[in-house]
């Protein structure tokens, strides 16, 4: 395989920047990957900064750990309190925090370069709380568990999903009708959601209330499984609609007039974008904002001009596993879920970047 140096201009809008990488080539040339300098970097800082925090997350706490003694428990080499500590309790959160943090925010950059709209999240267009709406149903009405909340998120969201594409559907799907449909069957969920909780006995309204905050408090090894093998599955599928993606920022003609099967390639997309958000909020409930900022800021960070799926995701997981690192070191009697902390800052991103976009300094202004 060889390497070589590119230099070369993006798009019209980013033609200012240049672009600078390396282009993996294998013998035939089959196969030609570029790698920009700078996303490559920004990969790295942010996995980085994963490490670090999870490295804090496991040996901090009221039991503190060497790290010689989590390592221990990482290679199955524990014993006693260490093993149950790591093991049971905080190794299970933290990888439930990064997997659905990384599903969470591939969900969103799917969506918002599908919708050329950063609002394009799947917190604005209903598919997390149709999520929760199937999760509600059977979180109230038969009692169930992992397994049935799981597959009730999902076909929640699959559904919500379905009625937001077929009412913004007319001779194509573009991306403004979506996004207004979307908010519109968004607000019908939380209608929904609310009737449900309101209708429910005293015990189970208060169980679905605080399942709708969003939590990976006291979750375990059925919820690390679930929302892991979701983005083990999802992501390469992503992965591989990249170049179809960026393409699609174009706009529906220029895609086409590429050879992008426009309306099959967005019906793939949409599809990956919302078993990824429901699988998240199956695992953890509906955890605001983390789809709608982490794309945004890992873009800004690596200044790309496709779609960065493997920078949103870090960036994903590390929004996650801080706040919950936050809540639980600051918070530690109360125990607060994470999604008060994503909630704050979700919300003042939100105004910032509302206010960005009214100004005209938005990329997709």
């Amino acid at each position: 395989m060889n390497v070589e140096t590119v230099t070369g201009t993006r798009s019209a809008d980013t033609a200012a920047r240049p672009v600078t990488g390396r282009v993996l080539r294998t013998r035939r040339e089959a196969v030609a990957l570029r790698l920009p300098t700078r996303t490559i970097l920004v990969g790295a800082a942010l996995a980085l900064a994963v490490l670090v925090t999870a490295t804090i997350t496991l040996t901090t706490g009221d039991f503190e750990l060497s790290i010689p003694e989590v390592l221990a428990v990482l290679v199955g080499n524990g014993e006693g309190a260490a093993d149950f500590i790591v093991g049971t309790l905080r190794l299970p959160r933290l990888l439930t925090a990064l997997f659905v943090g990384a599903a969470l925010a591939v969900s969103g950059a799917v969506l918002q370069s599908l919708m050329r709209n950063p609002l394009g999240s799947p917190d604005f267009v209903g598919f997390t709380n149709g999520a929760s709406t199937g999760a509600l149903v059977v979180l109230i009405s038969i009692g169930g568990g992992m397994t049935q909340v799981a597959l009730g998120a999902l076909v929640g969201g699959i559904s919500t999903a379905l009625l937001v594409y077929l009412l913004s559907y007319r001779r194509g799907v573009q991306g403004y009708r979506f996004v207004l449909m979307g908010v519109g069957v968004n607000a019908l969920a939380l209608s929904v959601n609310s009737y449900l909780i309101t209708r429910a006995n005293i015990y189970d309204a208060v169980s679905a209330q605080a399942w709708l905050i969003g939590s990976v408090n006291s979750r375990g090894w059925e919820h690390v499984a679930a929302s892991g093998l979701a983005l083990a599955v999802l992501l390469p599928v992503a992965l591989s609609q990249v170049r179809a993606l960026s393409m699609l920022e174009l706009g529906d003609h220029a895609a086409g007039a590429l050879g992008v099967g426009v309306q099959r390639t967005r019906a793939v997309l949409i599809t990956v974008s919302v078993l990824l958000a429901g699988s998240a909020t199956a695992a953890a409930g509906p955890i605001w904002f983390v789809a709608l900022a982490a794309p945004q800021l890992a873009r800004r960070l690596t200044r790309g001009a496709a779609p960065g799926l493997i920078t949103s995701a870090l960036m994903g997981g590390l929004l996650l596993t801080v706040s919950d690192l936050a809540m639980d070191r600051l918070f530690a009697a109360q125990q607060l879920p994470v999604g008060t902390a994503t909630g704050l800052l979700g919300g003042l991103y939100l105004m910032w970047l509302l206010a960005s976009e009214w100004r005209g300094k938005g990329r997709y202004a």
